[in-house]
C-alpha cells in the first residue's frame, strides 16, 4: 500500500493517516514515529485512536477456517448461522459485557451495510449501546427504517428511538425513516385501522424490502433489563399473558416462545414491530446478543429461523452450544390447547 495524497485534507486527518500508515504499514514503533513527525509518543496514541474511532483504519482479524472454534463449528453445523463470538473474561459485569460485545459488533457490522441498501433496525438497550460505537463509513443511497413504535403510557419515544436511528444515520450518510406509533397498541382494531392509513402503510412498505435486518433481543429474565421490559411498555396483565404463552423473548416487540412459535400470542396482535414470517424473508438478519440470561431468548429466535448473522459473547455462545440440542419447533396446535 502506497501513502495517501493527503494535501486537500484537514491538518489531524493527515497527522493520523500518516501516523497510522507508520505504525500499521510500515510497522514503525510510536517512539520513532513521534520522532519522525516532531511530536510526543502521547499524541502519537492519541492520533492512532482517532483514526480507528473515525474509520480511517479499521482492523480486521482473519480467522482460518481450520481454526474455528469449537463454539462456532456448532452454532453453525445446528443453526446454520454465521456467528461472531466476541472474547470476554467470566468475572464481569453484565453492563461491561454489553459494552464490550457493543464496541465488536459495531466494528463488524461494516461488512453487513453497503451503499444502496436498506436497513431496519429495532430500538433497545443493545442497540442504543451500539449506536454509540459505530465506525463512520461513506456510503451513498443508504436507508434506516424504524421496525417497531416507540411510544407508552409515559413517554412518545420518539426521542429515545430517533437518537438510534439518527447515529446510524449519521454514521452511514444514510436516511432515516421513524415510525411514530405506539409500541404496544390498547386494541387490536385501533392498529389495523393504523396500518391502512397511508402515512403509516408508507413505512410499512419500506420494511417490506429490507435488505438488512439489526436487532437485539428483548428478554424477561434478562439482567440488565431489555428496555421493553424496564420502560414502562408492559403492565401486570402483560406479563400474566406473556407467562400464560410462554414467551422467552422478543424482536422489535414481537414476542416468541422458546421453540420458535409466535401465533396464539395476544400481545402480538397490538405489537406495531414485524411479523416474525417478515424478519425471516429479509437477506441478512443480524442479531447482537449480550448476557447468558439471554440464553433462552436467543435459543427461541433460532429456533424461529430469525438470525443469519450472531454476534454475540463468549458466555452466552458457550452456554448456548452447552444445552444438548436445538428446540424442535411445537405444533401450532399444542399452543391452542396450552392457551385454552
Amino acid at each position: 500500500m502506497s501513502a495517501p495524497d493527503t494535501q486537500n485534507l484537514p491538518e489531524k486527518v493527515r497527522d493520523a493517516l500518516k501516523a497510522g500508515h507508520l505504525y500499521y504499514m510500515q510497522d514503525l514503533t510510536m517512539e520513532a514515529i513521534a520522532h519522525e513527525m516532531h511530536t510526543s509518543r502521547s499524541s502519537v496514541s492519541r492520533l492512532l485512536s482517532y483514526a480507528r474511532a473515525s474509520g480511517l483504519v479499521t482492523i480486521q482479524i482473519a480467522q482460518p477456517h481450520e481454526g474455528a472454534t469449537r463454539v462456532q463449528q456448532e452454532l453453525h453445523s445446528r443453526y446454520g448461522i454465521g456467528a461472531h463470538i466476541v472474547p470476554m473474561p467470566s468475572a464481569i459485569s453484565d453492563v461491561d459485557r454489553l459494552e464490550r460485545v457493543a464496541i465488536s459488533a459495531a466494528r463488524i457490522l461494516d461488512r453487513f451495510i453497503d451503499s444502496n441498501t436498506t436497513v431496519g433496525v429495532a430500538w433497545g438497550s443493545t442497540m442504543s449501546a451500539l449506536s454509540r460505537h459505530l465506525i463512520p463509513k461513506d456510503l451513498h443511497n443508504v436507508e434506516f427504517v424504524q421496525l417497531n413504535g416507540a411510544g407508552n403510557t409515559y413517554t412518545t419515544g420518539v426521542l429515545y428511538a430517533s437518537e438510534i436511528l439518527r447515529r446510524f444515520g449519521d454514521t452511514y450518510s444514510g436516511t432515516i425513516q421513524e415510525f411514530p406509533v405506539p409500541a404496544l397498541f390498547d386494541d387490536p382494531q385501533t392498529k389495523q385501522a393504523m396500518w391502512r392509513e397511508r402515512s403509516t402503510r408508507r413505512i410499512l412498505d419500506i420494511q417490506e424490502r429490507m435488505d438488512v435486518a439489526l436487532f437485539g433481543l428483548g428478554s424477561p429474565f434478562s439482567e440488565v433489563r431489555s428496555h421493553v421490559y424496564a420502560g414502562g411498555y408492559l403492565d401486570a396483565d402483560d406479563y400474566a399473558s406473556l407467562d400464560a404463552s410462554r414467551v422467552v423473548g422478543d424482536v422489535a416487540t414481537v414476542f416468541f416462545r422458546e421453540d420458535g412459535s409466535h401465533h396464539g400470542i395476544p400481545l402480538n396482535e397490538r405489537a406495531s414491530g414485524p411479523d416474525i414470517d417478515l424478519i425471516k424473508r429479509v437477506p441478512r438478519r443480524v442479531c447482537i446478543v449480550s448476557g447468558p440470561s439471554k440464553v433462552h431468548s436467543l435459543r427461541g429466535a433460532l429456533a424461529a429461523g430469525l438470525i443469519t448473522d450472531l454476534i454475540v459473547d463468549e458466555g452466552t455462545a458457550r452456554a448456548l452450544a452447552d444445552i444438548a440440542e436445538p428446540v424442535e419447533p411445537v405444533a401450532l396446535a399444542e399452543h391452542a390447547d396450552h392457551a385454552a
